[in-house]
């Protein structure tokens, strides 16, 4: 399929990246124009000035930007621009109403969105093991499974367009709270001064087992955080959750607490670090 890709960072560039490789034609963007022309030096594919330019006659415009206005302003630029019947694939985390905003836009102009939040990280874009979540026309959606199965393992249409976004929420509160109880138990382990991979070894083998727990004990118990999912990022993310739980009235007193927490880890100077950087605050605090 000809496929524009715009947006180069941690995840869009290992995920244009599989795009070529599976033989699509891979048309690239970035804002920062050295990203693509790297991407373009190491993959087969072409690098463009412009999002529009990228965008010309491609029947799938996949965007993995940064925020709501950053969706907006590609998909207003580049909506003209994309072939007739194009399905606009959005990997951004951003809020439902603006997945909903987008869906409505499109329709007029002859085109769709699918909003299509994904989980796993830089090392899930990277093996092309990523979940998607779906939100969109299953016609539309069905229409970029080809695009789909270069980087992803699992996808599943949760419902119509922001649903995706929504079930991206629900992943992140489900984050948040795991990597504080894994932080508290790191810090208890040390404290305790028993042998922490000796409990890592029998814990993870019960009830308290997660991809959490196997992937990030280890570096906490090390206070190593100088890798993964920003703070920053989880900060973006949370604040969406938080807002949409206002308008819905759901209570998520735990996630509000670790959002605060999260904001003292940003005032450590770890708005990079980690997600697991939670562990790090504890270890200050102590």
């Amino acid at each position: 399929m000809r496929v524009a890709f715009i947006g180069l960072g941690v995840m869009g560039a290992p995920m244009a990246g599989h795009l070529a490789r599976a033989g699509h034609q891979v048309r690239v963007h970035n804002r920062s124009p050295e990203k693509a022309e790297a991407w373009s030096a190491a993959h087969p594919g072409t690098f463009h000035a412009s999002a529009t330019e990228a965008a010309e006659a491609c029947e799938v415009v996949a965007l993995c930007v940064g925020n709501d206005d950053d969706v907006r302003a590609v998909v207003q630029a580049t909506v003209e621009a994309a072939a007739p019947g194009a399905v606009f694939l959005d990997h951004t985390t951003t809020s439902a109403a603006l997945a909903r905003e987008m869906a409505a836009l499109c329709a007029e102009r002859g085109r769709a969105f699918v909003d299509a939040p994904v989980s796993g990280g830089q090392a899930g874009a990277e093996a092309g093991r990523l979940t998607v979540m779906a939100g969109g026309e299953e016609a539309a959606l069905a229409r970029v499974q080809p695009v789909l199965a270069a980087y992803a393992r699992t996808v599943r249409r949760i419902g119509g367009p922001g649903s995706g976004q929504l079930a991206k929420m629900v992943n992140q509160i489900c984050i948040a709270g795991v990597l504080q109880g894994l932080a508290e138990a790191v810090g208890f382990a040390e404290a305790a001064g028993i042998d922490a991979d000796a409990v890592y070894d029998a814990v993870s083998q019960g009830a308290a087992q997660s991809w959490q727990m196997d992937n990030r004990w280890a570096t906490m118990n090390e206070g190593r955080f100088d890798f993964g999912f920003a703070v920053d990022w989880m900060r973006k993310d949370l604040g969406l959750v938080l807002e949409e739980a206002r308008r819905n009235g759901s209570a998520l007193p735990l996630t509000a607490l670790v959002d605060q927490f999260y904001a003292e880890v940003q005032a450590m100077g770890g708005g990079r670090w980690d997600t697991s950087s939670l562990a790090a605050r504890l270890r200050r605090l102590r």
